[in-house]
């Protein structure tokens, strides 16, 4: 019998790959999303999948199905969308991690949290590994998900040890590939956009801040990886090791589109981490995974994917 895999916030960026990905393997799928951030859009591949289910629905709220397995994705991901509503921000971190432990504790459903990087905050470690605390500012603009996200950590684990829940906890570091937004605020995507706008590049501070960039596909292996691994939990770094400064990536991004932009440059913003780089060591070991994808080539994938948005934009405004 098929197991059934509900995926909350199914239609955004990383969920809708891991969605298609789940059907590829045999899984029925069910994807929740309120559409905050989620497309549909990502979904047409598999819309007419017999195998598929969609339901508009927020986290926040209980929900009441059948499943095996639970992957909990919802959740706005960029600074731009999470710092505009950061109290139901923090209500999604929170209130729907309980919710979705809640419905794995009904079911006895394994349940896996995408958590985040960010749980490390502006760290004083580099690179940083699982057993890392953190440095969070908890009074800052971006508290309401690095904060939300450690919060939700720690119900997951006291559902592991109170009720015996089966838990599993990735922490995802900066990823990008087609289906990113346009407007997300995401460096990639900025730049990207603004590379083939012709258009000034926009660096935060110095520009030296460092950031390690996971290509989409590497991503979705290492999270089935994850979920199909036998007794372990986590939590466990996912990402690319390999560490650029912004201002190196931007020039890149320049070099690739052939732009003509020049970079500019503005004040950082509060809580901005200076460093962000995974250490891998647990998931090499546990899961034997590694990204496969240089930089290079992920980023040409992305840029003909916003080429061909800009394109399809232009031809609309005819």
């Amino acid at each position: 019998m098929k197991k059934r895999v509900l995926v909350t916030g199914g239609a955004g960026f990383i969920g809708s790959y891991l969605c298609e990905e789940l059907l590829n393997k045999g899984y029925d799928v069910i994807c929740c999303d309120n559409f905050y951030t989620g497309n549909k859009d990502n979904l047409e591949k598999i819309l007419d999948n017999k195998n598929f289910d969609l339901l508009r629905h927020d986290i926040t709220f209980p929900l009441y199905l059948e499943v095996d397995i639970v992957l909990n994705f919802a959740c706005p991901a960029s600074p731009v969308h999470y710092q505009n509503d950061p109290v139901q921000t923090v209500k999604t971190c929170v209130h729907g991690a309980i919710n979705m432990l809640g419905l794995a504790k009904r079911t006895n459903a394994t349940i896996m949290q995408a958590s985040t990087s960010e749980v490390y905050g502006d760290p004083e470690i580099h690179p940083q590994s699982e057993d890392y605390k953190g440095a969070v500012n908890i009074t800052g603009p971006r508290a309401c998900y690095d904060e939300g996200k450690r919060c939700a950590e720690t119900i997951f684990w006291d559902y592991q040890r109170q009720h015996d829940v089966n838990i599993k906890i990735i922490r995802i570091f900066n990823t990008y590939g087609p289906r990113m937004q346009p407007n997300d605020g995401r460096v990639v995507s900025n730049f990207i956009i603004q590379a083939l706008s012709n258009k000034n590049i926009t660096v935060y501070g110095e520009g030296d801040q460092t950031r390690s960039f996971c290509y989409v596909d590497d991503l979705i292996s290492g999270i089935m990886l994850m979920m199909e691994k036998d007794n372990f939990c986590g939590p466990i770094n996912l990402g690319n090791p390999s560490e650029i400064s912004i201002k190196k990536l931007a020039s890149e991004i320049i070099e690739i589109t052939g732009s003509k932009s020049k970079l500019i440059y503005k004040d950082l913003p509060l809580d901005d981490p200076q460093q962000r780089c995974p250490d891998i060591s647990l998931a090499k070991k546990e899961l034997k995974w590694k990204p496969k994808y240089d930089r290079s080539q992920g980023l040409k994938k992305t840029i003909e994917y916003f080429e061909n948005i800009l394109r399809k934009n232009l031809d609309e405004r005819k």
